[in-house]
């Protein structure tokens, strides 16, 4: 790879592909409201121009049965390794919307920052790839190594149809190793390697009680409330210090080795730092894990939202009729997402107060991901990040999950290398969601020389 020549390239065009950025963060698509559906299809067909001009073949929006994803590909690269790149074009919704400094889907740079919903999960890291491709196909006429692009709508919502898809195109998709850029940084100028992540169940809690809002002076204190009963189930599910209180909800957690928490203390965790950049003054969880070990290698149970009765301005004087709450936990090797769902049924069926019928309802399903993390096409994402960040590569595992991870590592049995480029403080399902600029723009060169260290991989 001439480094030169790429750096050349990518500065001379930064202005250009970062107005292409832009126009794909205006689509909002949101994949979790039907409003958007049309914007759906609109940023699966901004897809195919982009590929088309970078020179990708094969170019095509397939169907899912949700919402459509993108493929592509560029085979001529004889005998050298196949590279499946997988990311995704679906984004989170933008409420509470009065907390953006700058509308979601109006692209802004500030401080070297890009503000805009998808900017870094994950529109942005995405684009990132093609525009690598695009890059070498101009510079050298031809790839390093063979790649096929799978760019799904329906990430943020669990991917309910994508294993399927892989399942159905298993030969089509076949690959030496799969790419992913969707994972984090360990901080600022610090890259990694995530080699784990955490899986994900989520449920909605759904409790009713009398058959319509009821008059609080009425029938308070003899009418069972089903807000104070949704607190009761709520407030049964961990105890002061986050230990979940699920009966067998541990039972699988594959135990961690000294060893690899031995490298999670080594890898200077700046916890002050950390709760400075979140704004909280204390961390939170249990006390024999470090915060590091919390947000990597412990399931958690988490209350996402509550709602029911009157919350608008003034006093509304009112029993309501029902109230709702969705929970998502996350996950680790070895907990299985059907296992866990069914006892969280089981225990807020035994926690259910009198007065109120409850009904659950499942929804983002995943099961959590590991490989090792000396395999060779990861330690050679390693070697690309240190290259261009001029500084040693963490290897690390992820709080967070990404549902396809697991069924890509069943279905295809290949390598699945997690590199990404984002920073855990990129508000990347919150308001003010960005994407440091330096990280795009050093991103694009460890891509670049990345395919070249996979061409070596087989």
């Amino acid at each position: 790879m001439d480094a030169q020549q790429i750096e050349r390239y990518f500065q001379e065009r930064r202005g250009d592909h970062l107005e292409e950025l832009e126009s794909f963060l205006r689509i909002p698509s949101v994949s979790s409201l039907s409003e958007h559906k049309k914007d759906m299809l609109t940023a699966a067909e901004w897809l195919v121009k982009a590929f088309e001009k970078a020179g990708l073949e094969n170019v095509k929006i397939d169907e899912t049965g949700g919402h459509p994803l993108v493929y592509a590909d560029w085979l001529h690269a004889e005998g050298k390794p196949t590279v499946l790149v997988y990311g995704h074009y679906d984004v989170q919704p933008v409420d509470p919307l009065h907390l953006w400094e700058s509308p979601p889907f109006e692209p802004q740079v500030r401080d070297n920052k890009l503000y805009a919903r998808g900017a870094s999960d994950d529109k942005g890291q995405t684009f990132m790839h093609i525009k690598a491709a695009e890059a070498l196909l101009q510079l050298n006429g031809e790839l390093p190594v063979n790649m096929k692009f799978i760019i799904e709508g329906e990430e943020e919502i669990g991917s309910p149809s994508l294993p399927a898809y892989v399942e159905k195109n298993k030969e089509a998709l076949e690959a030496d190793l799969i790419v992913i850029s969707d994972t984090g940084m360990q901080g600022p100028g610090r890259p990694a390697v995530c080699y784990g992540l955490r899986g994900l169940a989520g449920i909605q809690i759904d409790v009713k009680g009398p058959k319509g809002d009821l008059h609080s002076g009425l029938y308070g204190g003899a009418v069972q409330n089903p807000l104070h009963a949704i607190v009761e189930i709520l407030e049964s599910f961990r105890d002061k210090e986050g230990v979940i209180q699920v009966e067998g909800f541990y039972d699988d957690v594959l135990p961690v080795s000294d060893e690899e928490r031995a490298e999670f203390a080594s890898l200077e965790f700046d916890l002050e730092n950390e709760k400075k950049e979140l704004g909280i003054t204390e961390d939170f969880g249990e006390k024999e894990y470090s915060f590091v070990e919390r947000t990597w290698i412990r399931p958690t149970l988490e209350i996402n939202g509550i709602t029911g009765g009157f919350s608008g301005e003034g006093i509304k004087t009112v029993l309501p009729a029902e109230a709702s709450s969705k929970i998502t936990c996350r996950l680790v090797p070895d907990q299985d997402p059907d296992d866990i769902v069914a006892k969280l049924k089981a225990h807020v069926e035994s926690h259910k107060p009198a007065g109120v019928s409850v009904e659950i309802s499942e929804f983002d399903k995943g099961k959590p991901f590991l490989t090792p993390f000396d395999h060779p096409a990861i330690q050679a994402a390693g070697r690309s990040y240190e290259k261009i960040y001029g500084v040693p590569t963490a290897f690390t595992r992820m709080g967070g999950s990404i549902p396809i991870v697991a069924a890509f590592d069943e279905i295809l049995e290949r390598p699945v290398v997690l590199m990404g480029f984002g920073l855990a403080s990129e508000n990347f399902h919150a308001p003010n969601e960005h994407f440091h600029l330096e990280n795009f723009d050093k991103g694009l060169r460890v891509i670049c020389d990345y395919l070249f260290e996979a061409s070596a991989l087989k």
